[in-house]
């Protein structure tokens, strides 16, 4: 499993590079490990990954070099240790609030994979003020890899939508809340991690982010707009 590479290279002080194809799609996901990502999202929360499909491209990922770091739709034990058996390298549980919640990732990843757990990437996201808030409990927790603020689902409980217009920054206020929720996690001496755009990863990278989540519809959007330009569109 290659989750303990990816674990290897954030001791040494690395920055990972994680990209989502948006889509059910094993050659798609090939295809990005190829042109440089590190790890691919495969996205079952809000995607329409089967089981089948996270077993195949995992396979496939790995072949390609990368790793397949799996979001379940919720923290059920018995949903965690599927995707493990499917052969996810690593699990990204969203919406983990609590010490308590972190602490039941890590023994559902352990009780599934009892001779490789530590081949597998733990990933919590933190996505809510009060996550935050309590972060320092969160961070005592032995087994967790990252740290992974979630800017999308903290701004909608900060009252502000998910995402800004396309290009404008997010909202000043939310950006200080990662910014926090990072700062505190350094202090710890743990992996931070976040959703950044192309324009945004300098600025993460500058203040210790390791751990980068980057859409690609963003490069096929400016891709796209530069022929239309170039035909007069």
């Amino acid at each position: 499993m290659n989750g303990a590479k990816l674990r290897e290279r954030l001791a040494k002080g690395e920055a990972i590079t994680m990209l989502t194809p948006h889509h059910a799609s094993s050659g798609l996901a090939v295809r990005l490990v190829e042109l440089g990502a590190d790890a691919i999202f495969v996205d079952c929360e809000h995607g329409t990954w089967s089981f089948e499909d996270v077993r195949v491209t995992a396979q496939a990922i790995r072949g390609a070099g990368g790793a397949a770091i799996v979001r379940p739709h919720a923290h059920e034990r018995p949903l965690l240790i599927r995707y493990l058996n499917a052969g996810a390298d690593g699990l990204m549980v969203p919406m983990v609030d609590t010490a308590e919640q972190a602490r039941a990732i890590v023994d559902a990843v352990r009780y599934a994979c009892p001779a490789d757990h530590e081949k597998r990437l733990v990933i919590a996201m933190i996505e809510t003020p009060k996550a935050i808030d309590d972060l320092e409990a969160m961070l005592a927790v032995e087994g967790v890899d990252v740290f992974f603020i979630g800017p999308g689902d903290l701004s909608q409980n900060m009252g502000y939508p998910p995402a800004p217009p396309f290009g404008q920054p997010r909202p000043q206020a939310v950006t200080e809340r990662v910014e926090l929720a990072v700062r505190k996690i350094r202090a710890a001496g743990k992996v931070a991690g976040t959703l950044v755009t192309s324009d945004e990863l300098p600025f993460w990278l500058e203040r210790g982010v390791k751990y980068f989540y980057v859409h690609s519809d963003p490069f096929l959007r400016v891709g796209l707009a530069g022929i239309g330009k170039m035909l007069g569109r």
